[in-house]
């Protein structure tokens, strides 16, 4: 067995919203939907930097269903981009939840949390500086927690 690719498929309650809140603010770009004809939105891809993110509307009859962050979170996105603080920004201004604002963790990376207008958990990071798993490691432990 070969695995080809892997997708981030989400659920939304409004597939038509989440389209253009990811389009602003991640710079993505409609490749097709597919539309039932009662108007909910069972299919879209979006590309995001040659990344396919798929999204679909509620199905309860089928139990897929939009998150309840009430609940807490059992997956989160991680994005990494060019400059971490300006796409946080760019995702508060349009309507996300700050969860953790950007800065530098031990791993090598500056990043922050966000919590989209559609209850998906966001990591959003940019490499500033190169690390080998054991210096990683070597630095867990004083920072793991901070």
């Amino acid at each position: 067995m070969a695995v080809h690719e892997l997708f981030s498929y989400l659920c939304v309650a409004d597939a038509q919203a989440a389209i253009e809140f990811y389009c602003k603010v991640f710079d993505a770009s409609e490749k097709f939907r597919l539309v039932e004809p009662g108007g909910r939105i069972g299919h879209v891809e979006l590309d995001l930097g040659g990344t396919t993110l798929m999204l679909c509307e509620e199905f309860p009859e089928v139990d897929i269903r939009r998150p309840d962050p009430a609940r807490g979170h059992s997956h989160t996105l991680h994005l990494h981009v060019d400059d971490a603080d300006d796409v946080v920004a760019r995702a508060v201004a349009a309507g996300a939840e700050l969860a953790m604002a950007p800065r530098d963790h031990f791993y090598g990376e500056r990043s922050g949390t966000v919590i989209d207008p559609f209850g998906h958990r966001w990591n959003i990071g940019h490499s500033i500086e190169q690390l080998d798993p054991e210096e990683m490691q070597r630095r867990y432990p004083a920072d793991a927690c901070d």
